[in-house]
């Protein structure tokens, strides 16, 4: 006790004040003690009433820091109700003696900036479940002793998590289950809206041309239906014109896609020819410009501008384009790219006379004014058949090729009177065959190959019509080889569509991942047809005919 009064006497503290505890002599002096108090308390605040300067506390601290070095006791009730002295200055920050040891300092101090465990995922589980399974004793599901702390170690989880995994395994065990070790992380967080195919379907057409009309008929935000289209719970189509089809070309196509099946085939296996001795051809409409042109500008780019005399009045030239399928080897290098030319319905006219633009004289090319029979056998005979006699791979056997046009009027016949003195030419026998009509799914230009072919040409941005001859020529030249090989692939899943519609056009075009099929190397080269479909088709067409 007296090195506690010691102590109490050096921090300036009284008996009042040291502890919590009171001596007898406490009780006998608190009413005299509480008077003190309530007088001295009274004449401060008469002091800070009459604004009087208040004494600095740091030399309060300084003359009572000396008092205490000289070691007078002050046992008086008044004194006791002084201020406590000040052993540090109130303007300095206060320094610790004794800093904390990094040692007991809390986690959360330690590791403020320590990164979140990552949720574990389910192959890691698994592979945590097979390493437990290694170092499980034997004839006994117990783990060996230390398996709990080697996993944490190494897998950087909590016991926890380590014994809840062997825990739920055991319990599949128990269960006569296989384990599933699958999380059920995906029942966490805000449940998303579902909404049935009904309600959508329900909904008039016209009504869900946009998101924002679709949300509004649904009831939902903009943004969810937008969602939704993003994780394909919405399909957005664009719906093309397709020509009518009528009874008789239905049959008209069926017949004709039978007659691409090897007849030996037949109906135990029906199986499209190879089509090696196939050329298309058909015509095509390639403008020097679009009515509206898609580019991305620089922040600070000016915008382009484009200008013609008319949005109908855009120049253009007609173009015949004549494709055969490329012939590949055994390495896979493209033997012949089966590109055998586009050529322009165009002339070669001297102007007539002198304006801003020419002087009289100068050669101008202009297009055909009328693309007739006479101008469709010209571009045959004088371009065709000597590109087929040039380009035609020479190591293949009999030289039989049909040449398949569409079906318009403006196109000639194999018994063409003109025709008839050139279709046999240096052991070359060309036969003109059409394909059905209303039928642009059956050629291979209109499949695929135009498309690809217009859109490499906009990319040029031919200024005048003599360069927009030679950005089509260039286009038809860049365009890879294998693109035209997935077309002809391609005609031939569409000829299955029109057997499993009967001839009929509502079908989408087929996506059958040529690509994926082709690094695995499971690409055919000829496609099989559908066995029910040939049989159902083929009763049809001998219905029909019987009829007529």
């Amino acid at each position: 006790m007296a090195s506690d009064q010691v102590e109490d006497e050096f921090l300036g503290f009284s008996d009042d004040e040291g502890d919590d505890t009171k001596s007898d002599s406490d009780y006998d002096d608190d009413e005299a003690t509480q008077n003190a108090e309530s007088e001295v308390n009274a004449h401060q605040i008469g002091d800070f009433e009459h604004n009087q300067q208040l004494p600095d506390l740091n030399e309060v601290g300084q003359e009572y820091a000396h008092e205490c070095e000289v070691g007078p006791q002050h046992t008086s009730g008044i004194s006791d109700n002084h201020s406590v002295p000040f052993l540090f200055d109130l303007n300095m920050p206060a320094q610790q003696e004794f800093p904390p040891s990094p040692i007991h300092q809390t986690e959360t101090e330690q590791n403020h900036h320590k990164p979140r465990t990552p949720r574990i995922n389910n192959e890691l589980r698994l592979e945590i479940l097979l390493f437990l399974l290694l170092r499980k004793e034997k004839h006994s599901d117990e783990l060996i002793h230390g398996t709990n702390r080697q996993a944490v170690i190494k897998f950087g989880y909590t016991r926890k998590t380590i014994r809840l995994i062997w825990q739920r395994a055991l319990a599949h065990k128990a269960a006569m289950d296989s384990y599933f070790y699958d999380s059920k992380y995906h029942n966490c967080g805000r449940k998303r809206i579902q909404v049935t195919h009904e309600s959508i379907a329900s909904i008039g057409m016209g009504d869900r041309t946009t998101i924002i009309d679709l949300a509004r008929m649904l009831n939902l935000s903009p943004t969810t239906v937008w969602r939704m289209v993003k994780r394909k719970q919405i399909k957005p189509h664009s719906s093309p014109l397709n020509p009518g089809i009528s009874e008789e070309c239905k049959m008209a196509r069926m017949k004709w896609v039978l007659g691409l099946l090897m007849d030996y085939s037949i109906p135990n296996d029906p199986t499209y020819y190879s089509m090696y001795d196939f050329i298309h051809i058909d015509e095509k409409w390639f403008y020097l410009t679009q009515k509206s042109q898609r580019v991305y500008l620089a922040n600070n780019e000016p915008f382009p501008h484009r200008k013609e005399k008319s949005r109908t009045k855009i120049p253009k030239f007609m173009f015949m384009a004549a494709v055969a399928r490329p012939r590949w080897g055994q390495d896979g290098k493209c033997e012949w790219d089966g590109k055998l030319g586009i050529f322009p319905f165009t002339d070669a006219v001297a102007a007539k006379r002198t304006s801003k633009n020419r002087v009289k004289g100068t050669i101008e090319t202009k297009p055909i004014k009328s693309v007739n029979q006479i101008a469709t056998r010209a571009m045959l005979i004088n371009y065709l058949i000597p590109a087929i006699k040039e380009k035609w791979p020479p190591h293949e056997g009999e030289k039989v090729i049909y040449i398949i046009q569409d079906n318009a009027k403006a196109h000639i016949l194999q018994n063409d009177q003109e025709w008839q003195q050139h279709y046999k030419q240096d052991g070359f026998t060309l036969i003109l065959t059409q394909q059905p009509a209303n039928s642009p799914d059956c050629n291979i230009l209109d499949l695929g190959f135009f498309r690809s072919i217009q859109s490499l040409m906009h990319k040029k941005m031919p200024k005048t019509v003599e360069d927009l001859s030679g950005a089509v020529t260039e286009a038809y030249n860049e365009l890879h080889a294998k693109t035209l090989s997935n077309v002809w692939m391609s005609l031939q899943y569409v000829g299955n569509e029109i057997l499993k519609h009967k001839g009929d056009n509502n079908y989408q075009l087929p996506h059958n991942k040529k690509k994926i099929l082709e690094d695995e190397g499971n690409l055919p080269e000829q496609v099989k047809a559908p066995r029910w479909a040939v049989n159902e088709c083929k009763q049809l067409v001998d219905e029909w005919r019987e009829n007529q």
